[in-house]
């Protein structure tokens, strides 16, 4: 009789486990994804592998919600007014790039001061992860990304480098530069950095104008790097009106189609690629993990980047491309 009961006991507690389980994935995660526009060719990548990782969230009860700025005149406030949107929600956890860590870290630190998961991504390394209390950090090390980028100019016979910085002051786009100008300088070169207002962001005849008379002023320069894809197709037009196509060599941050068929022509040198769409869906497939079971990775940071583009993997790449995912 005693054993009968026993059965009985474990059964009840069973059932009831199972029903508090049911419940808890029923309501799933509820998990805020801070980002860049969603129409900029870059970011629009980070946010097709947070979409993707949702369904998996969906079919565990929860939502991604995605939110970005309308422009990036003020990107540091506005990314921190996305923040605290994000909160007043009663998120299940948030993720978010560092962009502006003096506009933005109050609101990262009362994310995680209302015991929210917080996960940093894109900008400001395991730095700004570790002094926010984040759980972890994924993206590329930038700077580390920018020296690579200027040995490699440097290896190529580089000397003089012109970092083109739209978006001067944010975290993320300083350490670029700043690590172009380690890597050409390693090599015996030197670098220089041309900060334009954000507001040039995305227009191209006013980047494109400014490149023009920065090659125009300063004739021993033989390399220019740019901090988007976007800002790499108005620098390709720069060298090509200024009439110096035969002594500058072009890389870019980041990459779409446009630069990789220049690179396969032999018209780019190379891309430094950080893989947008791994930063979306690793951030959201993790967090969903965290919340609703608890795991979580000893890896720390998640570097998905950087990794070279040039004429000896584009093929490769291309496809990637032709799949969406790059």
């Amino acid at each position: 009789m005693k054993h009968i009961k026993h059965l009985m006991t474990v059964a009840i507690t069973a059932a009831m486990m199972a029903t508090t389980a049911s419940v808890a994935m029923a309501d799933g995660a509820k998990i805020f994804v801070i980002g860049g526009k969603a129409d900029d060719p870059f970011w629009s990548k980070v946010k097709k592998g947070a979409d993707e990782a949702a369904k998996v969230v969906e079919l565990t009860g929860g939502t991604v919600t995605w939110l970005g700025p309308q422009n990036y005149d003020n990107l540091g406030p506005d990314a921190a007014d996305l923040i605290r949107t994000a909160l007043s929600q009663n998120p299940s956890a948030i993720v978010g790039p560092d962009w502006v860590p003096e506009a933005m870290d109050e609101a990262f630190r009362a994310v995680v001061d209302a015991k929210v998961p917080l996960m940093i991504y894109n900008a400001g390394g395991m730095e700004a992860a570790n002094n926010l209390g984040a759980m972890n950090y994924i993206g590329s090390d930038e700077r580390v990304a920018g020296v690579a980028g200027g040995q490699y100019f440097g290896q190529d016979g580089g000397k003089n480098v012109l970092c083109v910085n739209t978006l001067p002051g944010a975290a993320n786009t300083e350490a670029r530069c700043g690590g172009i100008e380690e890597g050409v300088g390693a090599n015996g070169g030197k670098s220089a950095q041309l900060p334009l207002p954000s507001t040039s962001f995305g227009n191209p005849t006013a980047v494109a104008e400014a490149i023009k008379a920065a090659l125009l002023k300063d004739p021993t320069i033989d390399g220019v790097i740019t901090i988007s894809a976007g800002d790499g197709n108005s620098a390709a037009n720069a060298i090509m009106q200024a009439g110096v196509a035969d002594k500058v060599k072009l890389g870019t941050f980041d990459m779409d189609e446009t630069a990789l068929q220049r690179i396969k022509d032999g018209t780019q040198l190379f891309a430094i690629d950080q893989q947008p769409y791994l930063q979306g869906y690793l951030a959201v497939s993790l967090l969903n993990s965290y919340v609703n079971f608890g795991l979580d990775l000893p890896t720390k940071p998640i570097l998905t980047g950087p990794g070279i583009v040039d004429s000896s993997n584009i093929e490769a790449t291309l496809n990637g491309v032709a799949a969406g995912a790059r």
